[in-house]
C-alpha cells in the first residue's frame, strides 16, 4: 500500500496540471470578495468534518489526517470535473476557476467527507482516495441533472450534497460489511476523543450559516440564508448538534418566516436523535448497513427533510414574495423563457430531484463499493480496524518498543553467569 498511494496521487495531480493549465480566472465585475466564505467553509472542511471524526478512541490521527488527504486531492479533482460539466469552452479547451469553482470544490470534497463517515475505520488510505475519485464523478453528475436539467434548487446543497454523501456511504458501507465490524471494542470513544470531537462539532455549528449562504444570488438572500441557518441551528441544539443547518439548507435564500425555521430545526432535532437511538441499530441488525458516524441521521434523513420542506417553499411562494426581486431569481424555471412552471411543478421537480439523487447514490454506492472490494486496495485486516497502528507509528508504541527493548538488555544482563573474582593478592616471601 505504501508504495500504491503515492502512485495514485502523483497520477491525479499530473491529470490536474495537465487540464488546469490553460484555463481562465475572471471575478465579475462589481461582484464582493468572497474570499471570507471560502475560509468558513475551509474551517468547516479541514476542522470541522476533520476533529468530528476523531471520537474513536484509537482513530485519532487517521481521522485528521485522511481527511486533510482526501480533502486537498478532492478540491482539484472537483474543480476538473465541475469545470467539464459546468464550464467547459469547446473553442479554447478551457474551464473557468474563479471564486464560485473553489467554494464549490469544497463542497463537492464535503459529499465525501460525509461517505468516509459511513466506513469510517473499516477502509484504507488507498480505498478512500479511490472512493473519492469515483463518488466526486457521480455526484457531480447528479447534480448536474439536477440542477442544468431538472431546474431543481439546493442553495445550501442539502440534498445534492449531504443526501447524495450519505446514501453513497450507506451503499459502500453495506457492500463491505464484514461480521468483524459489529461489536468491535475499538469502536468506541474516550474523554479525550469525544472532547475533540465536540471541538469539530462546535467548528460546524459556527460556520454553518455561511456554507448554506455562500451561493446566494442576492445580499439580500445571502443574509436571509444566514439568519434562516442560524434560526435552525439554535431551536434544535437542545436535541442534535448540528442537523438544523441541513434541514433548512436546500431552502434557506427562499424561507421569508423566522419561525419556519425554528420549527424546521425543532423537527429534524427529534427526527435525527430518534434516528440515532431507535433506526441505526435496527439497520445494522437487518440490513447489515453499519453508519461508524452515524451520517445516516446527521446528514441522510434530514437531507430528505430539507428536500420535502424546500418543495413547499416552492409550491407556496409568489411574484409577491421576494417584493422588488423576481422569482426567477431563486426558481429558473418560473421565468417565461425557459419552462414558466407554477409552484406546484416546480415542487414536483424537487421532489424528482430528491428522488434521483437518492437512487443514484444507492447505485453508484454499490458500484465503488464493488470496486473497492477488490483485492489490490489493502483493504484493513480483522486486527486493524479502527485502529492508527495500521498507517502510523504511534508515540505509544514508540515508547513500548522502548520499554520493550529495556526489558530485553536488563534480563540480558542479568543472564550472562558472574565471573568469579580473581585473588588479587600477591604472597609475600
Amino acid at each position: 500500500m505504501l508504495g500504491s498511494l503515492p502512485v495514485v496521487t502523483l497520477s491525479a495531480e499530473t491529470l490536474n496540471h495537465s487540464l488546469v493549465v490553460n484555463t481562465s480566472i475572471t471575478r465579475p465585475p462589481n461582484d464582493p470578495p468572497k474570499y471570507s466564505m471560502i475560509q468558513d467553509v475551509h474551517v468547516m472542511i479541514f476542522i470541522g468534518f476533520g476533529f468530528l471524526m476523531t471520537f474513536l478512541k484509537k482513530y485519532g490521527f487517521s481521522s485528521v489526517s485522511f481527511n486533510l488527504l482526501t480533502a486537498s486531492l478532492g478540491i482539484q479533482w472537483a474543480m476538473i470535473i465541475r469545470g467539464l460539466l459546468h464550464s467547459f469552452d469547446s473553442q479554447t479547451k478551457t474551464i473557468l476557476i474563479d471564486y464560485s469553482s473553489m467554494m464549490t470544490g469544497d463542497f463537492a470534497v464535503a459529499t465525501c467527507l460525509i461517505s468516509f463517515g459511513a466506513v469510517l475505520g473499516k477502509t484504507s488510505p488507498l480505498q478512500i482516495l479511490v472512493m473519492m475519485l469515483l463518488e466526486i464523478v457521480f455526484a457531480q453528475v447528479n447534480e448536474y441533472i439536477g440542477l442544468d436539467k431538472l431546474y431543481a434548487v439546493d442553495i445550501g446543497e442539502s440534498m445534492y450534497l449531504h443526501t447524495f454523501g450519505a446514501y453513497f456511504g450507506l451503499a459502500v458501507a453495506r457492500v463491505l460489511h464484514k461480521e468483524d465490524i459489529e461489536d468491535n471494542p475499538k469502536e468506541g470513544s474516550v474523554y479525550n476523543s469525544d472532547l475533540f470531537a465536540m471541538v469539530g462539532t462546535v467548528f460546524l455549528w459556527i460556520f454553518w450559516p455561511s456554507f448554506n449562504s455562500a451561493g446566494a444570488a442576492t445580499a439580500e438572500a445571502q443574509q436571509r440564508a444566514v439568519l434562516n441557518t442560524l434560526l435552525s441551528l439554535c431551536s434544535h441544539s437542545k436535541n442534535s448538534t448540528i442537523a438544523g443547518g441541513v434541514a433548512v439548507g436546500a431552502c434557506a435564500d427562499t424561507l421569508t418566516a423566522p419561525w419556519v425555521s425554528l420549527l424546521v430545526g425543532s423537527l429534524v432535532g427529534i427526527l435525527s436523535v430518534a434516528g440515532f437511538k431507535y433506526l441505526s441499530p435496527l439497520m445494522s441488525k437487518y440490513t447489515k448497513i453499519h453508519d461508524t458516524c452515524g451520517v445516516h441521521n446527521l446528514h441522510g434523513m434530514p437531507g430528505v427533510f430539507a428536500g420535502i420542506v424546500a418543495a413547499l417553499v416552492a409550491y407556496t411562494v409568489t411574484d409577491d414574495t421576494y417584493k422588488n426581486i423576481p422569482l426567477d431569481t431563486f426558481y429558473p424555471a418560473r421565468n417565461n423563457a425557459t419552462e414558466n412552471r407554477t409552484g406546484f411543478q416546480q415542487g414536483a421537480y424537487q421532489i424528482a430531484a430528491l428522488a434521483v439523487t437518492i437512487a443514484f447514490a444507492f447505485v453508484s454506492g454499490i458500484f465503488t463499493g464493488l470496486v473497492l472490494k477488490l483485492p489490490i486496495w489493502n483493504e484493513p485486516k480483522d486486527d486493524e480496524l479502527y485502529d492508527d497502528c495500521q498507517n502510523w507509528l504511534l508515540p505509544e508504541e514508540e515508547e513500548k518498543k522502548e520499554m520493550m527493548n529495556g526489558k530485553s538488555f536488563a534480563s540480558s544482563v542479568q543472564s550472562v553467569p558472574e565471573k568469579p573474582e580473581e585473588d588479587t593478592q600477591t604472597t609475600r616471601i
